[in-house]
């Protein structure tokens, strides 16, 4: 009987140690940014950090150092369509998206490579670079987020605001 029990209790506890584990929740949770620009459907998927009292641009994002430009796995961006980004052409189809962050200019990467994180991009994957200069946001945003609005991709976080505008290629 001692037997049954023991072995009852280490099964309950099990469960519980289970049930406790997937009510947390992830520290960098799963993003979308879905919306249509010039009749383009435009997707992507990213994961949200958050600055915790950091210091995230120039700090935990240095300048000057390709970033998977959100959290976890790679970002990626999916368009339905042709598409020119700040005018230069990218074919339909699902990338990876970076970023080289900068004080005063962010380049905004379209890769082919769709791995974990920043660790295996390759720049000969790269299909397009564009520059853009980086703004200040209205107020301070803690959690990283990435929009579609009106005609650009916008990437806010900290007090920070980089956007890429989008047009059908």
């Amino acid at each position: 009987m001692k037997k049954h029990i023991s072995i009852l209790t280490l099964f309950a506890v099990a469960l519980s140690i289970a049930a406790f584990a997937q009510d947390k929740k992830p520290a960098s949770p799963p993003a979308k940014a879905e919306g249509t620009i010039d009749g383009v459907k435009i997707t992507i998927d990213y994961s949200q950090p958050s600055a915790k009292g950091r210091k995230i641009m120039g700090g935990l994002v240095p300048y000057g150092e390709v970033w998977r430009t959100g959290a976890n796995a790679t970002t990626t961006i999916e368009f339905s369509e042709n598409v020119k980004i700040e005018g230069k052409a990218v074919a339909k189809g699902k990338y990876g998206l970076y970023t080289l962050p900068g004080e005063n200019e962010w380049v905004i990467i379209i890769n082919k490579g769709i791995k974990w994180g920043a660790f295996d991009y390759k720049q000969a994957d790269d299909v397009v670079r564009v520059t853009v200069k980086p703004g200040k946001t209205a107020s301070f945003v803690e959690t990283f987020n990435i929009a579609v609005e009106k005609d650009k991709v916008v990437l806010n976080w900290e007090n920070t605001s980089a956007a890429f505008k989008i047009s059908k290629g």
